[in-house]
Formats: structure tokens, C-alpha cells, sequence
């Protein structure tokens, strides 16, 4: 007996609109490395993989509008003309949801003049004559016409997850009607999602009481005069026409001209390869880690030719001849993420056409290879020269002579494909003699270095002769780029004085952050037992449902969304409810403080090293597009200083020694400052050459003030919304979300910017046009980002493309500055012979630890070093501060 064939239909607009605005309030958390909002494409997938396992399809198609225009429009011209335009932060998703389906390896499909509802109506028929049982997934109730025995429209419920599956039975249920007579409904009752009228005065009920007496609107009007309502009655009449246009128009039509039949529509399954490349893209890290890959046992790719090696005993490494001339590449293995603590487990190294290799990483500390690796005359060629550079610290070994660093290069060469796995990257460099990692060490629990040499030993060959042989060609790339001083002035440098910070790490006070969770504690003790009190009983406050229960049934508040367990207690909706009971703003300060407590006070402490009291964060540098630095292991960059609880962790990081201080040194308003030095905007670069209040000099203009005092609080941060909201492209939806304006408020606003800023626009519109040009555009020190989506005929795309065009320059110049910055404070300190240490960069900050006596000499040394990175039209501003922990200083 063959199995059930299985066709499931997806309305691809409806359930990307669906999924956007379920995860609209969380736009921030939802944008990958390369500023991609990514949340309808993350509620996308996760409605795909809720419907796969609930309908285990055999065919699959997912239907998408193939423009504003179709046939309906020509019988009505108004048809959807209501709606407001997509948010750019969900257009730009499109095609990347699109890219998903191809990795899932499902078919998407759109026709011109007709809508995803009629794709998915004519194939639903065509499968019904051939015996499919048919799911149809959307988020638009019109779609329950097509209900019958072999047919379920499956509609969407606050969000995508879950479903309310529309059978011929459920619609009567529902409506005490069949399917096809919701089309008869509709032309009754109108559609204002599609602007379409109906008949005046009548509504839902009404329509369903009518139709089941007369069966249709041919019925209604064929026995018109048994209506006994005259007013009822007149409206029926005066709109007899709209009626029956309105009818046409809800109609789905499942006869239209399809290029795609069901043969063609057949789903075999995902592309495990492809989708795993599009979650990395995406920065989806959760659904990594749940696939399975078979990478493990992927043989289609081998190493071509495997290298003979010498394995090294400390008498065998002794003998080998180095001069100060010799080229080298070298490889130090060290088993996990964090090269702070993670175990060294080998060495390799090429030497001319020899190949060197040992497990024992101790052999390095009394050795030739030593002497040459700390030789600033020597040069060497590695994979990751940060990496190594703490590894080898951890040897007593300090590395001071890197030529060639081959993962920053890379970076510089393309900042979109990075990885940190050296045979990932070299696939990238289209060199494939070499495997990744994983194929040899495997992951997770079952990461293990091999048993056999042969093995291990080649792997280690292999990694050390891909750094030979890619070095001339890269090279060469990055010299054709004109970006060699890029790497070698700034990103190479910056390299050993990111190491240093991180191996010298950062004093905390475990005591005080002790305390603090204690403290904090007690205060989330007190605000359960006043939630208690408002709420009139004891309840699992972090239970959402037991939370609901008590909020909207007890305390009988608006509810604002629903789930399929209950009432949501989201962030989003306690927000909306604020105002209306005390005990919502205590609930929203309970959850702040718990996840400050969790995150900050617990997880510090567990990252805090027991031998010095410190913490190592390491610093990545190949991720961002822009060049930014981000922090991990632990982020010390993220740490939530809006709030006072959160600012409070500060205190908990303290010099090293007492009589010591904690400086700080920032740029104030780096980002602006650089986008008036570009755009030559006359306007901005006299209100920054005049020192004035750039917020409050942009709400001047925007709200028409005459005076900086007619400035309110209010209107400075809607002011400073704008001005960085132009920086990073912001849209206007994405400004109306930000500051809590309407959308057309948001739109007026950035018009009247334009206005007051007519050289930002003139900028914006230049770049663009550059970037189209040479496919690239570039920060003031060369570094590329290239656009290759630049000329897509796809618009959404296309203006994801400009939108990065336009504040790349300006993120990715203001990145490099304090960059140059570092290097030459690190230069700086060492020169003067300062005890001063360099501790932390936080995105425009520099932190600093320093003696009491010193903290005069910062003070003026500092603020002109972080001055004269960089010559502007404008000048640049630094506020420094200093104090006894981080707190303080600041």
C-alpha cells in the first residue's frame, strides 16, 4: 500500500508578515553581524519546522504575491489600498526567507497578476483530483474557503507557532457556515485588511443570520423582499453592486495559469550543507547547535596530498638550524574556544619544504624555535596571531615576530566571510587541502584530540601548509586593495596590544559582587512580597501562566495577546499595561534585577579566575562587518548600565593594586562627528566646531525652537533617536518603534533632518552611487566592505544593500579610529615607562588602571593621544574620568 501523499501550501507573505510583527518588539536582538534584521525569517523557520512535524509533507510549495497589482485591482481600483507600506526591516528579510526555503529544499513560487492566494487555491484543487491530503498554512482567515474533507487550512495564532486548523466542520462551528459560503460573508460584511466595502451596516452576524436563511447573496437578492428590516433591506439594495463585486473579489480563484504542477513540487528534503551556511549567515546559533550535520562523515572531500613530517623529540627540535632570515609558518593547537585556559595539545611548523610536528607543547620553552619566535627581527606566518600569542604567553614564550597573520587578512580581503576555523576559511580561498576541525576532532562532549599520529600529525601539517601556501596570493590581494597599511599600521598591531590586555585582564572584586547579589537578592525578596500584596495571594511569579491568571482574570486587566497555554506576560505587553496597576512596574523591576543577578553577579563570578581574581575577556576581532571589536568569555561590553542595578556592577571591577585607580577615557559622539567630516555638511560641522549640543541643536530644527532652552528632555532624546538612527540607516518604522511616534511622525522627522542636513543626503546619495560603481565602499583607512547585492533587480535586497553602504563608512571609520588609538596609547605608555595599563575597550571607551601618581599625567596624555589618531574637518572630543572602580570613574 503506498503511502499517504501529503501536500502542505504555505502562504509565504502572511506567515513572514505574521512572523515579523510577533517578534517586531525584539528588532534589536534580531540583526546579524552584517545588520540584517533577522526576526521574520527566524519566525519563518520556526513555524516551517512546527508544520513539518505535524504534517510530514511529501510535497511542498510556499506561495509568495508577486506584486502590489493584480487582476483585482482592475475590477476595483482601491483593492489593499489602505495598507501601509512593509517596513523596510521586513522587506530586506524577503529574500533571505526565500534563500531558507532553498536550503530546506522547498519550492517557492509567485505569479504576476494574482495573488499567493489563488497559487495556493489552484494547486489545493489539483491535488485534491489526485487524492492528496492538503495542509495550507497563512495567517488570512479568507484562505478557510478552500476547507473541504481532504483540504485543512491551518491559521495562524499570535505568532507562528501556533494553529487553529479549519475543517468543513470547524468553519461551521465557527460560523454556522460552509466554506464556500465565506466568500458570500465577505462580500457582505467587506474586508478592511483589503479595503474592500461590502454592504453598509452589516456585520459578521448579520451576515452569517442571512446566509443561513438564504444560503448566498444570489439567495439574499432573489428573495429580497422577505427581508423585514427596511433600513437592513435599503442598504441590501442601494449596494447590490458592491455586494457582488466584493464576492469577486474575496472569490479565490483555482483555475489560474500555472507554471509549477505538482510533479515539480515534490520534497525530498532539507540541504543540511546549505541550510547550516545559511544559520551562520544569519547568526541563528541555537538552531546550529540542534542540527545534526553529518560533517563527521562526510568523506566526499579528502585532502589531496598529505605532507611527510618529522615527529620532534626536544633533541630532534635542538638540531634544527634557524636564521634570522628563514621563513617559517607555524601552528599552536589549542583544544576549545577560549585560549585562556583551554589545553595546548601540539605544535607545527614549515620550515623551506620540511614539515615539523609534536604533541608536547613544552618542548617550545627551551628551544631555537623559541629565541626565533621572540626575535623582533625573525618573521613568522600564522593562522590566528592573537591566538597565539596568548597561547605561547602561557609557555613563558613571548611572540613578537608575525608577518603573516593569515585570519586577519582574510578579514581585511572580505569582511562578510570570515570563520575561525582554519580549514573553513581556506575552502573560502578556494584551497582544500586541508580538513576543518570538526571532521577531525569532532564537537561538543565528543571533542578529542586523535589517538593515532598519523592522523593528528598530518592535520597539523596540513593547517601550517595552508598558511605557506596562501600567504603570496593574499598578499597580493590585500596590495592590490591598497590596504597593506591597513593590516600592517593597524589590524596587525592591534592584534599583540588586544593579547596584552587580555592576558593582563581585569581585577574583580568577587567580595563586592558577592554583596551585590546578597543585596539584590533581599530586593527581589521585597518586590515578590509587594507583588504578593498587590496581588491579594503567593503565586509562582515566574510562572507566565499562573502570572496571567492573576492579572487578567483576577485583577481583570486588558488583555493584550494570547498563547496557546494561556495569556502572555511578555516584556512587550507589561509595557503596554504600565500606568494601569502598580503591580506592573514592580513585575517588569522583578524581572530586570533577577536577570541581572543571573547573568552579571553568577555569571562573572563563575568566569572570574581563582589564580588572580580576574577576568579574560577576549576580544574578537575578524566577526563585524564594520570592523567593530566585539567581547565574549565574558561581554564586557554589553553590561546593562541604563539601569541602576546594572550600572552598579561596575563596582565590582577594581584596579589590581591599592593606591591604584580606575581611568576612563571616551570619544563623545565619534559616530557623528565622523559622518560630518564625510559629508562635508556645513550646518553639522559648525555646530560641532561651536561645541554645541548636537541633540539639541537637531531638535531645534526639527521642531521649529528658536532657543536651546525651548528644548525639552523629551524632545533632546527624540532629537538623539534621529541623528544616530541616520547613522545606522534607520528606517521610518524603525524610528517610530524606537521613540514611540507614529510612522508618518517618524517619516516627517527624517525629512526635516535631510532638510536641516542637506549635506548628510547629498553623502548618502554619493556613496550609494559609488558603491554601485565599484561594488565596495570604504571607511577613511581602506577598509572594504563589499555590497555585491548592489545592483540586485530584487528592490528589497537592493536597499538593504544601499541602506549598508551608507553607514558603513561612518561605523566602520569611527571602529578604526579608536583602534589607532590603542596602538599608539599601548606605544605611548611603554615609552613613557608608565605602570599605566590598558584594560578594556568598550565600543568608543578606553579603560585604564593606573598608579595615583599617574592619574595627572593620563589626564593630559590620554585625551591628545585619542585626539590625534585621526585629522578631521571637525574636531574630536574625549571625556575622561577617573575613580576607584569602574563605577566611579565613570
Amino acid at each position: 500500500m503506498e503511502d499517504k501523499k501529503k501536500l502542505l501550501l504555505i502562504d509565504g507573505n502572511s506567515v513572514a508578515f505574521r512572523a515579523f510583527f510577533a517578534l517586531h518588539q525584539s528588532l534589536e536582538r534580531f540583526v546579524n553581524h552584517n545588520g540584517l534584521h533577522t526576526n521574520a525569517i527566524y519566525g519563518f523557520k520556526t513555524m516551517l519546522d512546527n508544520i513539518i512535524e505535524n504534517v510530514n509533507p511529501t510535497h511542498v510549495l510556499v506561495a509568495f504575491d508577486a506584486g502590489k497589482k493584480t487582476f483585482r485591482n482592475g475590477k476595483y481600483s482601491d483593492y489593499k489600498g489602505g495598507r501601509s507600506k512593509t517596513p523596510t526591516e521586513l522587506s530586506e528579510q524577503f529574500p533571505y526567507v526565500k534563500k531558507m526555503l532553498d536550503a530546506y529544499g522547498m519550492k517557492h513560487y509567485e505569479l504576476q497578476n494574482y495573488e499567493a492566494d489563488d497559487i495556493i487555491g489552484t494547486l489545493a484543487q489539483q491535488g485534491e483530483k489526485k487524492g492528496f491530503e492538503t495542509t495550507i498554512v497563512t495567517g488570512d482567515r479568507d484562505l478557510t474557503q478552500l476547507a473541504t474533507s481532504q483540504t485543512t487550512v491551518a491559521v495562524t495564532q499570535k505568532g507562528v507557532t501556533e494553529v487553529e486548523n479549519y475543517t468543513p466542520d470547524h468553519v461551521e462551528e465557527k460560523y454556522g457556515l460552509t466554506p464556500s459560503q465565506i466568500v458570500d460573508m465577505k462580500g457582505l460584511v467587506g474586508d478592511n485588511s483589503d479595503n474592500y466595502p461590502g454592504v453598509a451596516k452589516i456585520g459578521e452576524k448579520t451576515a452569517v443570520k442571512l446566509l443561513k436563511q438564504f444560503e448566498s447573496i444570489e439567495g439574499i437578492y432573489a428573495n429580497i423582499d422577505d427581508i423585514k428590516k427596511s433600513k437592513m433591506k435599503e442598504h441590501l439594495i442601494e449596494d447590490k453592486e458592491k455586494a457582488f463585486m466584493c464576492k469577486d473579489l474575496a472569490r479565490i480563484r483555482c483555475d489560474i495559469p500555472l507554471e509549477v504542477g505538482l510533479d515539480d513540487i515534490a520534497w525530498t528534503g532539507i540541504d543540511e550543507k546549505e541550510l547550516v551556511e545559511f544559520f551562520q549567515e544569519m547568526d541563528f546559533k541555537r538552531f546550529l547547535e540542534k542540527m545534526k550535520t553529518d560533517s563527521q562523515n562526510d568523506t566526499s572531500r579528502k585532502v589531496i596530498e598529505n605532507v611527510d613530517f618529522i615527529a620532534l623529540s626536544q633533541k630532534k627540535l635542538d638540531q634544527i638550524d634557524l636564521n634570522e632570515d628563514e621563513e617559517i609558518s607555524f601552528y599552536l593547537e589549542i583544544l576549545g574556544e577560549n585560549y585562556h585556559n583551554a589545553p595546548l595539545v601540539g605544535f607545527a611548523l614549515n620550515i623551506g619544504t620540511k614539515y615539523y610536528v609534536a604533541r608536547d607543547t613544552k618542548l617550545l620553552k627551551n628551544s631555537k624555535l623559541r629565541k626565533f619566535l621572540e626575535n623582533e627581527n625573525c618573521s613568522v606566518d600564522v593562522f590566528d596571531g592573537k591566538r597565539t600569542f596568548v597561547g605561547l604567553n602561557r609557555l613563558g614564550i613571548h611572540l613578537t615576530a608575525v608577518r603573516f597573520d593569515l585570519l586577519l587578512v582574510s578579514y581585511l580581503l572580505d569582511t562578510s566571510d570570515n570563520s575561525n576555523d582554519l580549514g573553513k576559511l581556506a575552502q573560502m580561498h578556494n584551497y582544500t587541502q586541508v580538513l576543518e576541525d570538526e571532521e577531525i576532532y569532532g564537537k561538543g562532549a565528543k571533542l578529542k584530540i586523535p589517538e593515532k599520529d598519523a592522523e593528528y600529525f598530518g592535520h597539523l601539517c596540513n593547517k601550517v601548509r595552508t598558511i605557506k601556501e596562501l600567504r603570496k596570493s593574499m598578499m597580493q590581494k590585500l596590495a592590490s586593495n591598497h590596504q597593506e597599511e591597513l593590516y600592517y599600521n593597524i589590524e596587525r598591531p592591534l592584534s599583540i596590544v588586544l593579547a596584552e590586555m587580555e592576558i593582563d585582564g581585569i581585577t574583580v572584586d568577587t567580595n563586592r559582587l558577592e554583596e551585590m547579589g546578597s543585596e539584590f537578592k533581599e530586593r527581589i525578596s521585597e518586590i515578590k512580597e509587594t507583588i504578593y500584596q498587590e496581588a491579594g495571594e503567593k503565586f509562582n511569579l515566574n510562572s507566565p501562566k499562573q502570572l496571567g491568571v492573576i492579572l487578567f482574570e483576577k485583577m481583570k486587566l486588558p488583555v493584550i495577546k494570547k498563547t496557546k497555554t494561556g495569556y502572555s506576560t511578555a516584556v512587550s505587553v507589561l509595557e503596554k499595561l504600565r500606568g494601569m496597576a502598580p503591580i506592573i512596574d514592580n513585575i517588569l523591576k522583578y524581572r530586570q534585577i533577577a536577570k541581572i543577578q543571573s547573568t552579571y553577579i553568577e555569571g562573572l563570578l563563575k568566569v572570574t579566575f581563582k589564580k588572580d581574581s580576574k577576568v579574560h575577556t577576549r576580544y574578537t576581532q575578524t566577526l563585524t562587518s564594520t570592523g567593530r571589536l566585539s567581547s565574549v568569555d565574558p561581554n564586557l561590553q554589553n553590561i546593562p548600565i541604563r539601569l541602576p542595578e546594572g550600572k552598579k556592577i561596575r563596582q565590582a571591577f577594581i584596579p589590581q593594586k591599592k593606591g591604584w585607580q580606575i581611568f576612563s577615557s571616551d570619544y563623545s559622539q565619534i559616530e557623528l562627528r565622523v559622518l560630518a567630516h564625510i559629508s562635508h555638511d556645513a550646518n553639522m560641522q559648525t555646530a560641532f566646531s561651536e561645541g554645541q549640543d548636537i541633540h539639541a541643536n537637531t531638535a531645534m530644527n526639527i521642531f521649529d525652537l528658536d532657543s536651546p532652552t525651548d528644548v525639552t528632555s523629551n524632545m533632546r532624546r527624540q532629537a538623539k533617536a534621529v541623528n544616530f538612527g541616520i547613522v545606522y540607516g534607520i528606517s521610518d518604522y524603525g524610528l517610530a518603534q524606537n521613540i514611540g511616534i507614529s510612522r508618518k511622525q517618524a517619516k516627517e522627522f527624517i525629512e526635516k533632518y535631510f532638510q536641516v542636513f542637506p549635506g548628510v543626503k547629498e553623502y548618502m546619495e554619493r556613496i550609494v552611487e559609488s558603491a554601485r560603481e565599484k561594488g565596495y565602499v570604504e571607511t577613511l583607512f581602506k577598509r572594504r566592505r563589499y555590497l555585491p547585492d548592489i545592483h540586485s533587480s530584487n528592490y528589497n535586497v537592493r536597499s538593504f544593500a544601499e541602506r549598508t553602504a551608507m553607514n558603513t563608512p561612518i561605523q566602520g571609520s569611527a571602529a578604526d579610529i579608536i583602534k589607532v588609538a590603542m596602538i599608539n596609547m599601548q606605544k605611548m605608555l611603554k615609552e613613557k615607562g608608565l605602570k599605566t595599563r590598558m584594560l578594556l575597550q568598550v565600543h568608543d571607551e578606553l579603560i585604564f588602571e593606573s598608579p595615583n601618581a599617574e592619574i595627572p599625567i593620563l589626564e593630559k596624555v590620554v585625551p591628545s593621544v585619542m585626539d590625534a589618531a585621526v585629522s578631521l574637518d571637525i574636531p574630536l572630543k574625549v571625556e575622561s574620568s577617573h575613580g576607584i572602580t569602574w563605577f566611579d570613574a565613570k
